[in-house]
Parts: structure tokens; sequence; C-alpha cells
């Protein structure tokens, strides 16, 4: 349902949220080698999230990047908006291209449209805040 792109967007920014103190920036390369994301496509993520305002950058050699905003008004739904669109949950589980409840539904569109819809329900409540400190009490594995 998500892309690799927005995919990487949430984990990029639930790793600055438990690992960088206020304030603090933490550089690129150090984010995309803790999570394993090519540094060049991470790069893009972080500057569309940046101009988003979801996070802050700063340019120089002690520069990188940090969360824009406080993590508690930062939902998931905020980051997938940004990077996929809120048509991500409306697309096809199967990639079925003229997939529609009206016109032409796929084998599993009624079945999907459920977990579709509790998806979006979650990620309209669940903050950067709640997840990054379940992260850090151990509540949730982490997510390299």
């Amino acid at each position: 349902m998500l892309s690799n792109t927005c995919k990487y967007a949430i984990r990029a920014v639930l790793y600055l949220a438990v690992n960088s103190e206020k304030g603090q920036k933490i550089g690129i390369k150090q984010i995309s080698g803790d999570l394993d994301i090519p540094q060049p496509f991470l790069g893009k993520i972080l500057q569309s999230l940046a101009k988003h305002k979801v996070l802050s950058s700063t340019k120089g050699p002690n520069g990188g990047f940090g969360l824009g905003k406080n993590p508690g008004d930062i939902l998931l739904i905020d980051i997938v908006n940004f990077i996929d669109g809120m048509d991500s949950f409306k697309k096809c589980v199967i990639g079925v291209k003229y997939c529609s409840e009206q016109e032409n539904p796929c084998a599993l569109h009624f079945r999907y449209a459920k977990i579709r819809e509790e998806m979006r329900n979650i990620f309209e409540v669940e903050t950067i805040e709640q997840l990054a400190l379940d992260i850090k009490e151990g509540k949730q594995g982490f997510f390299i």
C-alpha cells in the first residue's frame, strides 16, 4: 500500500525522533548507514520532508537533519500525504490500474477495503512521538 519512498520517510522520521536530542542534527551519512537506505535517495526524501516542515535541515560540517516540529504534532498520515498522497488509501492492493468500487473492482477490492480503512484510521491518530516512545521503552522493536 505504501511506496518504498514513504516507508523510508517514516523510518527516517522515527530514527530522528529516537536518536536526536532537542535541536541536534544528524548527518545524512549516519542516517543512511544506520537505516540501510541509499544516501542519494534518502537525501531527496529528507529534503521533501524539510520542505513540508516535518524536518529541519542545516548545511555545513555540523549540519544534518532534525525534527522540524514537535514529534507529538507529526502524524503518520502527514508523512503519507506529503510523500505518496492520500490516494494511497484508495489504490488497488494488487495494482490493477482501473480498480474502483464503482467501475471495475478487482478480485480483492472489497476484502481489502476494510483493512485499507483501518490503516487510514491508525495513521490518522498515530504520532511519531508515541511510536518513538514505544521504541525507546522497548515495547516495539527498532525499525532498521
